[in-house]
Formats: structure tokens, sequence, C-alpha cells
């Protein structure tokens, strides 16, 4: 008895010991989580920090985290049990996880002043241009639906920004309460998409080639040679990669606990030949992230191009693109523009790529965007989903769109000439919206 009650002690110690331990290795992803998205949410969206913590951190694990916000220095440092992360706000920049630092982000983070002056002049000296408003009966025709799925929530989930373009044209346009057309809201991963256009920018200037064999150093010994940009997009590099949100999850140690995000995602070993496999995985978007920026000589020279070369033609003037600790921006989750912009971002894409008739991507690269991966099953292009295998039944085939984690959509209908954008907090399951049937009710009412 003395023998199985000592083995029994033991094991105790023991499954105690590797639960302190496994939990100790969540505490960065779950501290990191709070601080990082809520200091986006005060600081760059402009919201209050009870009600983020209300609504977007209260759930699962992340609801029991201790918030501190400093509006001095501009950080928020989140807390639970022995675990501590503190996320800091540059201007222009947003916010950044700090990782390897005390939390005092004066000497880890470069911030190029050069950049946002010459940002805020372009603010100053050319007015975001209104997109036009389309005919009076659409917009009488959408009203309800407008209500119904922003203040009524008839439609499910819990919607900050909607809108929809018919022609180019703004045909509903509504907000949650505290939110407005200047709000600054998060893509997730509707961020790939942006990226998506950024990567066929640098192949119309000759920077990149979609179809050439990346020169990455660290793949040139082994079978990850021969991956391209074009397997990257299409979410068929064959790397090794688990983009589940639970636990320590690639996705989830990539985000929150890296300094360097794409470096974390290019060290993973092939698991698939490059082609042969479709795995979604944001790892992807950030490699190519990180090779973008590795064509400029710097980070500040980079974020220029990225400025003028995509932002600027569309009009939009202040855009945040959140970076890790090495200065890339986050191509795979964590840009902010607001609901019209990302409006904008659609309608060059309905447009095949021209913004007021002037090209900006190259002939054929919205073609290619919306090609099928070959092992996706008709759902994947280049960084954007299709509807071509049916997933919206009550919507057109022809549909393709952004996509973003808790149902950040942009909804792009060459067929219908609509574009639709959805932003807010809709988490699955019990949050999510019926967007099938949203898609029917607009498509309905702007027909004819």
């Amino acid at each position: 008895m003395k023998k199985l009650l000592r083995f029994v002690a033991i094991a105790l110690v023991l499954a105690t010991i590797g639960g302190c331990v496994y939990l100790n290795s969540l505490m960065p992803i779950i501290t990191g989580y709070a601080a990082k998205n809520l200091a986006s949410a005060v600081f760059v969206s402009g919201r209050e920090a009870s009600e983020v913590e209300a609504l977007d951190l209260n759930f699962s694990i992340i609801r029991y985290t201790r918030n501190t916000v400093d509006y001095e220095k501009k950080t928020v440092t989140s807390r639970l049990l022995w675990g501590k992360s503190t996320a800091a706000y540059r201007e222009g920049r947003g916010v950044t996880l700090l990782r390897g630092t005390d939390g005092d982000p004066s000497d880890e983070l470069y911030f190029p002043k050069s950049l946002l002056e010459e940002m805020q002049a372009q603010q100053d000296s050319m007015p975001k241009a209104l997109l036009p408003v389309g005919d009076s009966a659409t917009l009488e025709r959408l009203t309800p639906i407008a209500k119904a799925f922003v203040q009524e929530r008839s439609y499910g989930g819990h919607p900050f920004a909607f809108v929809v373009l018919k022609e180019g044209k703004v045909v509903a346009e509504s907000y949650d309460e505290g939110i407005g057309p200047d709000t600054k809201l998060l893509s997730w991963s509707m961020a790939k998409s942006f990226t998506n256009a950024l990567v066929g920018i640098m192949t119309r200037d000759g920077l990149v080639s979609i179809h050439t064999p990346m020169d990455i150093p660290e793949w040139q010994g082994d079978g990850r040679k021969s991956i391209t940009l074009h397997d990257l997009m299409q979410m068929q590099s064959g790397l090794k990669w688990d983009e589940d949100y639970g636990a320590r999850s690639d996705v989830n140690v990539m985000l929150h606990c890296e300094r360097d995000m794409g470096r974390f995602a290019l060290s993973k070993p092939l698991e698939f030949e490059p082609g042969s496999h479709w795995q979604y995985s944001s790892g992807s978007t950030n490699i190519v992230m990180r090779y973008l920026r590795s064509r400029f000589p710097s980070n500040d020279d980079f974020l220029h191009y990225m400025h003028t070369q995509l932002f600027l033609p569309l009009g939009i003037y202040d855009e945040v693109f959140e970076e890790d600790m090495s200065g890339t921006p986050l191509g795979s989750s964590y840009l902010y523009v607001t609901a019209m912009d990302y409006a904008r971002f659609g309608q060059m894409y309905l447009d095949d790529g021209c913004v007021h008739g002037t090209r900006v991507l190259p002939e054929g690269w919205v073609d290619y965007t919306h090609t099928p991966a070959a092992n996706s099953g008709d759902e994947y292009g280049a960084y954007f989903w299709l509807n071509l295998c049916g997933e919206f039944p009550d919507a057109p085939m022809d549909m393709f769109y952004c996509a973003g984690h808790d149902g950040q959509n942009i909804f792009i209908l060459p067929s219908q000439q609509l574009v639709i954008v959805i932003l807010g907090y809709s988490p699955k399951p019990a949050g999510v919206i019926d967007f099938n049937t949203l898609l029917r009710d607009i498509i309905g009412q702007t027909q004819g």
C-alpha cells in the first residue's frame, strides 16, 4: 500500500509539474492576444477599452486576463497568473506585441517619422474622394436590410460596419454604435488579399516573379528551394503548418511569441511536394511579406513603396499595416483601414485591377487571383476565397472574396457588379452571420 501511495504521489507531482510547464507555454499566447488586440482596438480603432473587453476579449481563458491601458505611453499590459505581455502603439504604424524586451518599446521599435509626415501631408493636401452615391430607389430598398443586419442583428453576429457598392456607387452604408465612417477596423486574414495586390504590383514592376523559385537562403539545401510565390499564394507550398487557433498551434506561436514571424514560418520543414497539397497557412503569407521586404534596401523603402503603389492609388492615405518586431508588416492578419477603404479595394478587383480607369494591378492579375488552386476543391485562388465550390448557394459562382477571422468579409460579385463589405466581431459558431441569406437578400434588392 505504501508503494502504491508513493507511486500515486509521484504521479500527481509529475502531472502537476507537467501541467504548470504546459500552462506556462500558453501564457505568452493568452496574454499576448489580449494585449495586442486591446491595444489596437483602443489606439488604432479608437474604441473604449471596457467595450472591447466585454465583447472581443470575453471568451475562453482570455476573459480572465487583467489589462492595464497606459494612455500616456500608449501601451497595454495584460496579465494572467504569472504571465505578462505588453503591446505598444506607434503613430502611423499601429501596435506591435513586444517580445524579448522588458516591455519598454523605446529602444526596440524603430519609427521612421519621415514616412508618417509624408502620409499626413498627403492626407491634408488630398482629402479622400467620396465614392458616388447610387440611385435612390436601390438605396431605399437596401435600407431595411442594413438596419436589420447592423442595428437589429437579424442575420446573426455582431457587425460593426456594412457597405454595399453597386457599379462603383454606394447603395448601403451602416455602422454599429461607437463605430463610424472614419473608424479603422481590423482585417484579420483579409490582409492576405492586400498582400496579393502587393505581389501583383511588384510583379508589374519586375521586382518579383511568381513562378520562379524563391532565393531564400535557408531553403537552398533541401526541397524547399523549389517553392515559388505562386505556391505560397495558393497555399500549396508543402510546408508543415498547423493553423488551428487552439493552444500552441503554429499560428498562435507565430502571432504571439515570435519577433520575426516570417522567419518562424519559413523555418518549417517540407511535409509535401510543393504544389501537391492544399493547406491554409497564415505563415505562408508572412513568408511572402518578408520576401517582398527583402527586395528593398530598408524597411522605410519597402513601406514607402507599399504606401505609394498600393494604398495611394486606392485613395487611402492613412492605412495602418501593423508590424512584427523585425519591422515587417503582418501580411497575414493586421491591417486597419475604414469600411469604405475596404470597399475601394474590392472595387479595384471588380474593375479588373483598375482604379478610376487607371491600371494598378497588371493585366490578367485578377483572373489569376480567382483561378482555383489545383488541390483546393475550387475553394481557393491566390489569397482569395472562391464560391465555385458552392459555399454560398444563393450567390453566383463567379463570386470571390476576402475572408478574415470573426466574420470579416469583402464579397466581390462580378456578374452582379456588387462589392459587399462586412466587418465586426462575429465568431463561430455561436456568433456566425447567415452570409448566404444576407447575400441573397442584397442581390434580390439590387437587381433590375
